[in-house]
């Protein structure tokens, strides 16, 4: 893997600033080009905005160089391959050291020039945060993206309102460095699919806590056929990751048979049954270290996202009987089954 400066900056400022804007790019030229202009057009706050292209064309790589050229508040990184969601934000976020993480989707923009001085205000005002997420909203309509809600059904009705998470959701967040120092950065093995919960995790583990802010808000251009196709390597991913995850805290194969258990189903009602069965024995073979969560982080856990996912009758119509890409879990990873 090699790296190389496009355009714009070779280094943020070597002094103190506030936040870091993080934006991977792959193609999608006029969608990135307006997510990195939104970023760049955030005040009230000290940034510098870091874009990681990971394999565009050459034609669309000229392109995102036009918007940071000349510039020494951005800069524009080519990767020589596609380390993926979790392995281009890692790159990106090494590259700078302001007090705050920001990152937002390459087809996302912030709602309106404050809302990145929202987040860090929202950060410094409660230092046991160790990440935010932001409320996601269709561009166009303005209306809650639900194929980005990455938290239990019921909570739907609290998204302009705040409350502690197990996670964040990728396509608008903000994460405290100090954390992310702590906790260690994105597990560039899952490459896409469950990086933030698998980091949420970690920072958990620490004694931190992950909150939702619905007064900071992204607007998402939500383009169905772009999205990975959930009959491709999304349900593969989506699959193997969790199962991994779990097996990173000490879960053992026999208390993983109701997860497995359901997305078997799952799988087979989408059609999905082959990519299924692949991901179950790609995640025994990945075999991580067991570490078991602290039992604070457990009720944790339990107190932010389990007990708002009700009765398992209605996690199996809901989740598990459920197609893969619906209306809820279309463009993220949110699907948590019974056994959690």
């Amino acid at each position: 893997m090699s790296l190389r400066l496009v355009a714009g900056a070779p280094a943020p400022p070597a002094g103190p600033y506030d936040a870091d804007v993080v934006i991977l790019a792959l193609d999608r030229v006029e969608e990135t080009e307006q997510a990195i202009r939104s970023a760049l057009a955030q005040r009230g706050v000290s940034r510098h905005v870091t874009v990681v292209d990971q394999g565009s064309v050459p034609y669309a790589l000229d392109l995102l160089a036009q918007c940071v050229a000349g510039r020494t508040d951005a800069s524009l990184w080519a990767l020589s391959s596609n380390l993926g969601v979790a392995g281009g934000r890692d790159v990106a976020t090494w590259m700078g050291h302001g007090r705050i993480i920001a990152g937002i989707d390459n087809d996302a923009e912030f709602a309106d020039p404050d809302t990145l001085a929202h987040a860090v205000a929202a950060l410094d005002a409660d230092p046991g945060l160790a990440a935010l997420g932001f409320r996601i909203v269709e561009y166009d309509s303005g209306h809650d993206d639900l194929s980005s809600w990455g938290y239990p059904r019921s909570l739907i009705a609290h998204a302009d309102g705040k409350f502690e998470t197990a996670t964040f959701v990728g396509a608008g967040h903000a994460i405290r460095r100090a954390a992310w120092d702590a906790a260690g950065d994105y597990d560039a093995k899952l490459f896409f699919c469950w990086e933030e919960y698998d980091f949420c995790l970690r920072a958990i583990a620490l004694g931190w806590r992950i909150g939702y802010h619905g007064d900071i808000v992204v607007r998402h251009k939500v383009s169905r056929e772009r999205r990975i196709d959930w009959s491709g390597t999304r349900w593969f991913l989506f699959v193997r990751n969790r199962i991994y995850i779990e097996r990173k805290w000490g879960a053992s194969w026999p208390a993983l048979a109701p997860r497995i258990a359901g997305y078997l189903v799952k799988g087979a009602r989408a059609g999905l049954l082959p990519q299924t069965s692949f991901a179950i024995r790609a995640a025994a073979r990945m075999n991580p270290t067991p570490h078991p969560l602290p039992a604070a982080a457990a009720a944790y856990l339990h107190r932010t996202d389990r007990a708002h996912r009700g009765t398992w009758l209605g996690r199996i119509r809901h989740e598990v009987l459920s197609r893969p890409g619906g209306k809820q879990g279309q463009g993220r990873c949110p699907w948590t089954p019974p056994g959690d």
